[in-house]
């Protein structure tokens, strides 16, 4: 059995340190990421470790607290798509027929857009705040989770153990919870692990495009767009963040990757269909 290479371990840890962070953000920042002070405005005060933005706000505090916000935001709407996906996909792949026909057929509307647009569209249309972005990250990929589940519900309904199952009066539901849904837990795992990353990088564009949060709150995306007008000269507004941004979808997307050889390498092919 394939075991974590150094570079999953690393990412692993890095995650880990990402989620301390997050967690105790309110003791590790130096500072209210939220306070303003003109004096302060584009400097590098002693007491500022990564210097002050253009509202004189400290930019190590708010990177500190935007780990909360980044992390927060993915993990419930990827929570959400995981359970929407896995509901829809179990019942299309487990009962086939019109079942199947039509669970699929809303799935391919929601597949047609890009998920970027898709976002942006939810979002103008629901306004600004945090339910609204997780709702619009969780609209759009809560589609390809359903998909990829209900291939491999097709599968596990024509296994033997299932036939088992109905043979000796098991209902449907039964089934599903009891045999279904655990021999899909490796995917979803899987699933889980590589939408974060996806989540949190929908969770930048939407606060970079001025849809996400409120812009007062402190998220790497929303700390991207306003460092974008003083890139000439004070480029490390943008760069520390983006740098954040960066290192936590690289570390879940290797980490997805090593999940799905370990868990499953005989469904590699078929995650991204």
């Amino acid at each position: 059995m394939r075991k974590f290479s150094i570079a999953g371990w690393v990412c692993v840890v890095m995650v880990c340190f990402l989620i301390f962070v997050a967690v105790f953000a309110g003791f590790l920042s130096p500072h209210d990421p939220m306070e303003t002070d003109p004096e302060r405005r584009l400097a590098n005060p002693e007491g500022f470790p990564l210097g002050c933005d253009q509202l004189g706000q400290c930019v190590f505090s708010r990177l500190i607290h935007g780990s909360r916000l980044s992390l927060g935001i993915g993990f419930a709407a990827r929570s959400f798509a995981l359970f929407l996906g896995l509901v829809v996909g179990l019942a299309a792949g487990y009962f086939g027929g019109w079942v199947d026909w039509f669970l699929m057929r809303i799935v391919d509307i929601f597949l047609a857009f890009p998920s970027l647009l898709l976002a942006i569209a939810v979002s103008m249309v629901l306004g600004h705040g945090l339910m609204t972005v997780i709702l619009a990250i969780a609209i759009v990929g809560w589609a390809e989770t359903a998909r990829i589940i209900r291939s491999a519900a097709m599968e596990l309904r024509s296994a033997e153990f299932v036939s088992a199952s109905k043979a000796i009066g098991a209902g449907d539901l039964r089934i599903v919870i009891t045999h279904v849904l655990p021999n899909c837990l490796p995917l979803v795992v899987v699933i889980f692990a590589m939408g974060m990353a996806t989540a949190i990088l929908s969770e930048a564009s939407l606060s970079y495009l001025g849809l996400g949060v409120d812009p007062s709150l402190p998220t790497w995306g929303g700390m991207v767009s306003m460092g974008k007008d003083y890139l000439r000269g004070y480029p490390w507004l943008s760069l520390y963040p983006g740098f954040c941004i960066a290192v936590v979808v690289v570390a879940f997307n290797v980490i997805g990757d090593e999940l799905r050889d370990i868990l499953d390498p005989g469904r590699k092919g078929q995650w991204n269909s």
